[in-house]
């Protein structure tokens, strides 16, 4: 019996993500089909449908939630603690803002299939990227403000640092503590309904 198949699921999904991660890279979301997958991960067809019934589909979404997810959980770490509404509004800001100029493969991505990739970062994916930033970041966010109001300021913080990140601003740099901090007090603040508990 070969490794893979005595491999943990976790093991084995880890190994289907990778797979993916590097067929999208070579060809695009597009144009990768199942079999890629499966010739790069070194597992069947049948254990990629047994842990992702519905196919390719589910499969794509999974990678993409799971992308999310880690990249969320990495922001939380550091956003913890945040003092005041505005503290953390920074920190949120100036993390997400430097791990998105840091990733390396989501450089790559806009690098060989820039239109699938805005795509995902923009049109097709920005709700999914919304859902899972009010997810990690609203619970946070409790003492200080309520969820709906909350739920807001996460969506439009997602925009802009996506935004900023995509079309870099000559006159404001979201990866400096200062700069996003005058930009928070200045604008984002003031156009709070409630205001901070």
């Amino acid at each position: 019996m070969s490794p893979v198949t005595t491999s943990q699921p976790r093991d084995i999904e880890a190994a289907i993500f990778a797979a993916v991660d590097s067929c999208v890279t070579q060809w695009g979301w597009d144009k990768v089909t199942m079999d890629d997958i499966c010739v790069t991960a070194g597992v069947s067809r049948a254990t990629v449908y047994r842990l992702f019934p519905g196919g390719r589909d589910v499969l794509f979404e999974a990678v993409r939630l799971g992308k999310l997810e880690g990249f969320f959980t990495a922001m939380r770490a550091h956003i913890e603690g945040s003092e005041s509404l505005e503290d953390l509004l920074v920190r949120c800001i100036v993390v997400a803002s430097i791990e998105l100029q840091h990733d390396e493969h989501l450089a790559m991505m806009l690098a060989t299939v820039p239109g699938e990739t805005l795509g995902d970062l923009t049109v097709s994916g920005l709700g999914r990227i919304v859902r899972v930033a009010t997810a990690f970041i609203t619970p946070l966010t409790d003492e200080f403000i309520p969820g709906d109001e909350a739920a807001h300021i996460v969506d439009v913080m997602c925009r802009l640092v996506i935004s900023y990140y995509l079309s870099p601003s000559s006159t404001i740099d979201f990866t400096n503590e200062d700069a996003a901090r005058h930009f928070v007090q200045r604008f984002v603040l003031p156009a709070l309904t409630i205001t901070a508990k």
